[in-house]
């Protein structure tokens, strides 16, 4: 991820290069099968039906404990920040805590770093030693790991990439970051997107059904020939129920399956990368608990368990899901402030769920006080910031009963010249969402 607000080694045994068709490599890959529209649109509104995911940012930069951008921000040269790895023995790491707190927190996906922007791997790869496997005292493979987990509770496992690498040297030219790595000048960039598409190629033979593959970084490089679209139809052809996205800030490129939103709800820009207008792909906002994305020791400011319920369903009422972040520590524990929140998010959903799960935006537009979800013959207005006794709505047509989803006792809903005035129910002061449904 960006900052908030505030050489491949030689294990290349097998080398993959790419023809029109396929990948080819010395090792037998599974056979290749045409994309299926059925099985991409299927995968697609499971996706939307979702809603809900957990984010998980963790890599060897959760040792010196500063965030995932710690080797650029400190300018941080190759041959030191190696000396990270081993240090990275996350002994505490448990496949099965964490796929069971995604499930208490109500989320129906994970989404893990595969590889962020230092280039370091956390499976086994066979494309370079710097990996979680080769380079640490810990020996094992985390996402094989996860994968088996998730399949096991039903939990649909995605993968963060970073297209950029400040490790590698066969990218280059540098681009907008990576300045301070002191990587020798000259490369092969053409080398690399092999070196990335065989990585890739890893992911999505070795660990199962994949939900699908998160880009990051193209915006290091934004004019580079990434070659982008023969890394989209490999993917959809080795799993092509697998979803792309890519986190470049621009409008969906030809091969994507859902547009991301980094700090932002669709169509807002206030962390200043969302520049894009909104797709008619599904959507997905990605937000953190504190303000860090990976581990950082010292960042203690967590947002409340309200707080973060109002993003979710403020998410949900702009027709996107919400992708809520985690930053295991080196020892490969999830933080227990982030826990907490998360089981009390879960605890709501256990109740609430039914005007999030499943759901797509309202008839009405996002406002200021909340905003609506819709489901079948209902709609559910979530009143989320207003004091007054009524609130006024726009003119909805079909509308035969309204009453308050938590005591389903009738409300009152009057219809006006060119408008809908709703009696708001009263609450107690620590209901987080004020829910009417409005049965057509």
């Amino acid at each position: 991820m960006k900052r908030l607000r505030s050489a491949q080694a030689s294990r290349m045994p097998c080398r993959f290069a790419l023809t029109a068709l396929w990948l080819v490599g010395c090792g037998a890959l599974a056979p290749v099968h045409a994309e299926s529209p059925t099985a991409s649109q299927t995968a697609r509104e499971w996706f939307q039906d979702a809603r809900f995911g957990m984010f998980i940012h963790w890599g060897v930069y959760s040792v010196p404990a500063r965030g995932e951008w710690v080797m650029e921000h400190e300018h941080i040269p190759v041959s030191e920040y190696e000396k990270f790895a081993p240090q990275f023995n996350p002994t505490q790491f448990s496949a099965r805590d964490i796929v069971s707190l995604a499930k208490r927190a109500g989320m129906k996906y994970i989404t893990i770093t595969s590889k962020h922007h230092d280039g370091f791997a956390m499976w086994a790869t066979r494309q370079s030693r710097w990996n979680i496997v080769d380079a640490t005292p810990y020996k094992q493979d985390p996402l094989k790991a996860l994968s088996a987990e998730a399949r096991r509770q039903g939990i649909k496992l995605f993968f963060y990439h970073s297209l950029l690498d400040w490790h590698g040297t066969d990218y280059w030219p540098l681009g907008r970051t990576g300045h301070f790595a002191g990587r020798p000048p000259g490369g092969d960039f053409d080398r690399y997107l092999d070196y990335m598409d065989a990585q890739l190629t890893e992911l999505l033979t070795q660990y199962g059904p994949v939900g699908g593959i998160w880009f990051d970084g193209m915006w290091d490089k934004p004019d580079a020939d990434w070659k982008i679209e023969r890394s989209y139809a490999l993917i959809h052809r080795l799993q092509p129920a697998a979803l792309i996205g890519n986190n470049h800030h621009r409008a969906p490129l030809p091969g994507e399956d859902f547009q991301m939103f980094e700090q932002d709800l669709p169509g807002e820009n206030s962390a200043g990368f969302n520049k894009a207008g909104v797709s008619g792909l599904p959507l997905e906002t990605c937000e953190t608990i504190n303000h860090s994305w990976g581990y950082t020791r010292d960042d203690k400011d967590f947002k409340s368990v309200p707080q973060l319920i109002h993003m979710l369903v403020r998410a949900a009422g702009a027709n996107a899901n919400f992708l809520l972040n985690v930053g295991p520590t080196a020892e490969g524990r999830v933080q227990p402030e982030f826990v907490e929140r998360l089981e009390a998010m879960g605890d709501w959903l256990e109740t609430h769920g039914e005007t999030i799960y499943g759901t797509r935006a309202g008839p009405i537009s996002p406002r200021s006080w909340g905003v609506t979800t819709a489901k079948g013959e209902r709609i559910y207005v979530h009143i989320l910031d207003w004091q007054e006794p009524y609130l006024v709505l726009p003119p909805l047509t079909g509308v035969k009963a309204a009453w308050a989803f938590d005591t389903h006792r009738k409300v009152e809903l009057t219809p006006m010249k060119s408008a809908m005035l709703l009696a708001v129910p009263a609450a107690a002061p620590d209901v987080i969402d004020r829910i009417v449904v409005l049965e057509r």
